[in-house]
């Protein structure tokens, strides 16, 4: 057997990783925080000057709904897009990139985009579809609360939105601007809906601003009286709609207690219950007229009954909202899940310890891949590099060594979770930006085919996932989960590839590193809680000249590690 042995020297562990997370822990001071300088784990090199397009190649929108799409390219600027094969109804703003309009009629519609500038043009296939699906790609973007909890405003929101864009991460696909709890006042307006809190003074303003920049606007609510920080909810103990603790001022817009002393003091879990009277429509129907595109509902235990009565009330409201249930969605009833949500949460909060990335990416996501696919998306939760904090502590670079935010980043685009930035864009440095604006992890991510990575083989010290792609190329990512670095292999064959060899491309280098034939195994060192990325092409011919008519038997090897001596 043929063994090729790449040496990825800058992915072995080092040593003082340990002490030197703990010594880049952040202060208790929100102005004084250690940023620490990962500059020398980057591996995603910068875009090129030449246009790529990067936004998905598959996209859903309802029969009559408004179309908001922004082809997300990078290359220098001036760029002019272009599109072959739009239907009638929709057009395309040629300097910003944005596709608007609207299609009543269902079907698919194969699309040609073209990017193109000083540097020269790319052109990349988009396939419109018009149905009863949305959400035909896991959603990217951002939410608030890691990163200002329940402190959250219009402001904050705002900044975040224009940092986004700013830094150069919208011509990566990142789209919603999700606002976490923290943003509702009280019932009133003609719908007598929740209308928000003094820290947001115009909800249509912003999403109007926020879609000028070509992204999406996202909310929180939840079918409880009370949400989890104590504001207003769907539901009410009385057709009115008031909420006594917040009329008498017991919770204020930051979710902080008033008169601590008073023994009637307002206790939220108290109110963490369903009550008489559902206001669900209603606040649909103000969301969709603010302009909302996301919705974060949020109880536990998830339910069908309520799942669906807002599912339903989001149909009737006239505008495509992605519907996204939270928290630890039970598993007995994930078949109606993937019928009446475009995401649900699988498990509880994340946290920036390799403990919680672990429990989380490996050991309770595998039971939900049946029910994974476009337009129902299993949800591992938001993602914990950059500036995090804001949820419990204070304000801190996360936790996560460098290694074990490759394995984050590599482990949610396998899993083709969605992915929602929690740390403060404004403030991002740019190791964090390396992570989240590669477009080849990106592309796994938002692959249009929609299936999820299994372990193709694992123990307890390292895995191997395999994700089939659309074009039949296989992503496979190593993960060493052990505390010492591993040589982890695996040979094509094992993994289904039998015909012809397979080039083995390096994703987070963005480069090929070798041609590795059907017997062969290639392997890799791996650091500590670290992980690998390739991409291997192409898959298995569907031309019947190349396929072979014998069957040689020989041993196949499952993949695995080989310990660092």
């Amino acid at each position: 057997m043929i063994k090729i042995r790449l040496i990825i020297a800058s992915l072995i562990a080092i040593s003082a990783f340990s002490s030197a997370s703990a010594k880049n822990k952040a202060t208790e001071s929100d102005t004084q925080v250690n940023i620490p300088d990962y500059s020398q784990y980057i591996l995603t090199p910068p875009a090129p000057e030449t246009p790529r397009i990067n936004s998905a190649m598959v996209f859903g929108v309802r029969p009559g709904a408004e179309i908001l799409y922004t082809i997300a390219a990078t290359g220098v600027r001036p760029m002019i897009f272009s599109a072959e094969g739009l239907p009638q109804g929709v057009t395309l703003d040629s300097k910003s990139g944005r596709i608007s309009g609207k299609v009543s009629k269902e079907g698919t519609y194969n699309i040609t985009l073209k990017a193109e500038n000083a540097k020269g043009s790319y052109s990349r296939n988009l396939r419109l579809v018009v149905g009863d699906k949305i959400a035909l790609t896991p959603p990217m973007g951002w939410n608030s609360w890691n990163c200002w909890g329940p402190t959250v405003s219009q402001e904050k929101v705002l900044s975040s939105a224009k940092a986004l864009v700013e830094q150069g991460m919208a011509d990566y696909g990142w789209t919603y601007i999700n606002i976490d709890d923290g943003w509702q006042g009280k019932r009133g307006g003609k719908l007598n809906a929740v209308q928000p809190n003094a820290k947001f003074p115009d909800m249509k303003a912003l999403a109007d601003q926020i879609h000028s920049m070509g992204l999406k606007l996202g909310v929180y609510s939840g079918p409880w009286v009370s949400t989890y920080a104590g504001h207003a909810g769907t539901h009410s103990d009385n057709p009115e709609g008031t909420y006594p603790w917040i009329e008498e001022g017991w919770c204020n817009e930051d979710m902080r207690m008033t008169l601590p002393d008073d023994p009637r003091r307002f206790i939220r879990r108290r109110h963490w219950r369903h009550g008489e009277y559902s206001w669900a429509e209603i606040d649909a129907k103000q969301w969709a007229e603010w302009g909302v595109d996301y919705l974060k509902y949020d109880w536990k235990p998830n339910d069908i009954y309520y799942t669906r009565q807002m599912a339903e009330a989001l149909k009737k409201c006239g505008r495509d909202i992605v519907y996204s249930i939270s928290n630890t969605a039970p598993f007995a009833d994930a078949y109606k899940f993937k019928e009446l949500t475009q995401c649900w949460r699988t498990t509880g909060d994340i946290r920036d310890t390799w403990q919680s990335i672990y429990t989380i990416g490996f050991e309770q996501q595998e039971r939900w891949a049946a029910f994974h696919g476009p337009g129902h998306w299993g949800d591992a939760d938001m993602l914990v590099v950059g500036m995090v904090g804001g949820w419990k502590s204070a304000p801190h670079f996360s936790h996560l060594t460098p290694d074990e935010q490759y394995t984050h980043i590599t482990l949610w685009a396998m899993l083709a979770s969605p992915m929602l930035i929690g740390c403060d864009i404004a403030k991002m440095d740019d190791f964090t930006r390396s992570l989240l604006c590669n477009f080849e992890v990106n592309d796994i991510l938002q692959d249009p085919l929609g299936m999820r990575a299994m372990p193709f083989f694992r123990d307890e010290k390292h895995a191997v996932y395999v994700k089939i792609l659309e074009n039949g190329d296989l992503a496979v990512a190593l993960f060493n989960t052990s505390e010492e670095p591993l040589t982890i292999e695996f040979e094509p064959r094992t993994l289904g590839l039998w015909e012809k060899a397979a080039m083995v491309r390096d994703v987070w280098r963005q480069q090929v590193v070798t041609l590795v034939y059907p017997g062969d195994t290639f392997s890799t060192d791996v650091a500590p809680h670290g992980a690998a990325l390739y991409r291997l092409s192409p898959g298995n011919s569907e031309d019947k000249s190349l396929i072979q008519t014998h069957y040689f038997p020989r041993k196949i090897n499952s993949p695995r590690p080989v310990e660092k001596k």
